[in-house]
């Protein structure tokens, strides 16, 4: 991929290949829109790595970072966001660029007794909606069930876009889940807007009772979902990337596929391959060992060699003394998050010279 970035501004807000940290008229203009004094430095240096990575301009609204407070970190957490546009431009540019054939199958929604239509006409919300990308002859089919993406009230009304337009709604995050999977080098580490609207929704109030004797108690377990292997509350993450590192033939995707998963602690999460019931860590670790062999050339990706996850090395473990060194200076509380939030893996499971870059980045800010 290029490391030109497609910008429509110009002057001082353009961003550079080879710039490291924001300027000052940048970071002016993206407290305008609504980044704040909470944001961390290592959250916006891994935005601005997103920004290059992904040739988005946040300055023309074609990325985001949207800051919602995390009950785990006792803090606002800003995490990178686009629009469904922002997801098809990067499509069609690596498309292009890598001189493939790329393109949809038609769009399909899904009524509640499991029908699908290739048209919506009820004026019911569909259950849910199934997009097909294809690359190269490749399918990549994702679903998106509206009950886990709709943004709603109080009273879980659906609110906004997802009230007067839902079937396109869901079809875009659908859209999203696929082509995540088509391109995953390109579009891991960022969510499109619509995919998060849910994280905006009033939290229900729990109202405490005394449990009658012989009853079960309602918040111990709850229902697990109907047609689904349950795994943990939430089965599709963890099988979504399964099925992405059985397609691949890319041990570099492998490797990449088991950072993300660990960054959304799915590691643990049970999967199913080949209709045997697994351990997502573990079956990434395999699937990256049965790739290995015969052991092809290192890929390139933007000038990083893409390697299996190791075990710290004395260079690894030089440079994360070097972080927290810095961070006990300059007396950053929580270092281990904010590099884990920047990198989006744990330092445990980054390279050495990604954390010597995040120094560099945060000695320069």
């Amino acid at each position: 991929m290029t490391t030109d970035i497609a910008t429509t501004t110009g002057g001082s807000l353009a961003i550079r290949p080879d710039q490291t940290i924001w300027s000052p008229e940048q970071r002016a203009t993206l407290r305008q829109s609504g980044i704040d004094d909470e944001v961390t430095n290592a959250e916006l240096a891994s935005f601005l790595h997103l920004c290059q990575r992904t040739q988005l301009d946040p300055f023309s609204r074609q990325i985001y970072l949207i800051g919602r407070y995390d009950r785990r970190a006792g803090r606002k957490v800003f995490t990178p966001q686009t629009g469904i546009d922002g997801y098809r431009v990067i499509a069609h540019r690596v498309a292009a660029e890598s001189r493939e054939a790329y393109g949809y199958e038609d769009a399909l929604w899904c009524d509640t007794s499991g029908q699908w239509r290739d048209v919506w006409l009820s004026d019911e919300p569909p259950a849910a909606a199934k997009v097909t990308v294809l690359r190269n002859g490749q399918r990549f089919s994702a679903v998106a069930l509206f009950r886990e993406y709709v943004q709603t009230d109080r009273d879980g009304k659906p609110i906004g876009m997802w009230r007067s337009m839902p079937a396109g709604q869901v079809a875009k995050c659908a859209e999203a889940l696929a082509l995540r999977k088509a391109f995953p080098h390109d579009l891991a580490g960022v969510y499109t807007a619509e995919e998060m609207a849910q994280a905006d929704n009033p939290q229900p109030e729990r109202h405490l009772r005394r449990v009658q004797p012989g009853e079960g108690d309602p918040w111990a377990t709850g229902p697990e979902p109907s047609g689904t292997t349950a795994i943990k509350g939430r089965s599709q993450p963890a099988q979504d990337v399964a099925d992405v590192a059985t397609q691949t033939h890319d041990r570099g995707v492998v490797a990449d596929l088991y950072r993300q998963a660990n960054a959304e602690g799915l590691l643990a999460e049970t999967v199913k391959v080949d209709r045997e019931l697994l351990e997502l860590g573990a079956y990434l670790i395999a699937r990256g060992k049965e790739l290995a062999a015969p052991a092809p050339e290192p890929e390139v990706v933007e000038g990083v060699v893409v390697e299996d996850v190791a075990l710290p090395t004395d260079d690894h473990a030089a440079a994360v003394s070097a972080l927290r060194a810095f961070a006990a200076e300059q007396q950053i509380a929580d270092i281990d998050a904010d590099a884990h939030a920047a990198l989006g893996a744990p330092l445990d499971d980054v390279s050495a010279a990604a954390i010597w870059g995040l120094l560099n980045q945060l000695t320069a800010a």
